[in-house]
């Protein structure tokens, strides 16, 4: 079984706070830790957070939803993850963002029992390998269902070498540009729904977001099957945020 780490800030430069904006009264990570709670492959959630004051309401939300936590470097997220990996004693860590409150439960699955196939390092949804060199690839997902599954080897190894600070802040460049080091692989989706962008860095996918918990209700188990017909059965909801890259994350990774 995975321990599913959530790396939780309230500092997002681009939309700030998202993390506890709510939507019918529950934050955004609310969503992303329902989602996750109901893969049949994580036995733990724990909300890895920051030290800074600003990040108390994210503490003080984990323990009124009876989560673990844990508190580290609010810069080198990659010490957090390794920090709280090292606390718990955690083997395979399952990472998820609550900018993604819609990650799909059968992803999630699907990447772990990939990872559970064969002797992986990291197995995600969110790379694909081109002349023995894995780029970053929504790999006909929408944007915003990123899952890694990564070993505690992986992130030690990449928390003693690291040294960019991309590497330090985004946990896993490290790990995917040294496959002579790790060993990687992924999955992919059966159809390709990447130009749907799901994940929230702005006002305009956070009113994406909300009409679609509106249209399902906040306690629904959210699909991405179900999510991608209602999306194109209503063309004008793909208009909401069209005007952001889907793949800005990955130019900037690269």
């Amino acid at each position: 079984m995975f321990t599913a780490i959530i790396q939780a800030r309230m500092g997002s430069t681009r939309l700030p706070k998202k993390t506890m904006m709510k939507i019918q009264d529950k934050p955004l990570l609310h969503y992303t830790i329902k989602q996750a709670q109901s893969s049949t492959k994580i036995s733990k959630i724990i909300i890895a957070t920051s030290t800074l004051p600003e990040d108390q309401e994210i503490v003080d939300f984990a323990k009124s939803s009876n989560l673990e936590l844990f508190r580290g470097d609010p810069l080198d997220v990659l010490d957090r993850f390794y920090q709280c990996a090292k606390k718990y004693s955690i083997n395979n860590i399952l990472r998820i963002t609550p900018d993604n409150p819609f990650v799909d439960p059968c992803i999630i699955d699907n990447v772990i029992k990939k990872f559970e196939s064969g002797n992986f390092d990291y197995v995600s949804n969110t790379i694909s390998k081109k002349e023995n060199i894995w780029n970053p690839d929504l790999n006909g997902f929408p944007y915003g269902l990123a899952v890694e599954a990564i070993s505690f080897r992986a992130i030690e190894k990449a928390w003693k070498d690291s040294t960019k600070p991309s590497e330090r802040e985004h946990v896993t460049p490290y790990i995917i540009k040294n496959p002579q080091i790790f060993n990687l692989d992924h999955i992919q989706n059966f159809q390709d729904f990447s130009d749907i962008r799901l994940t929230v860095d702005y006002d305009e996918d956070f009113e994406l977001a909300q009409k679609i918990i509106n249209h399902f209700q906040s306690n629904k188990i959210f699909r991405i099957d179900e999510i991608v017909n209602y999306i194109k059965n209503n063309p004008n909801l793909k208009k909401i945020n069209s005007n952001h890259s889907l793949k800005e994350n990955y130019k900037k990774f690269l």
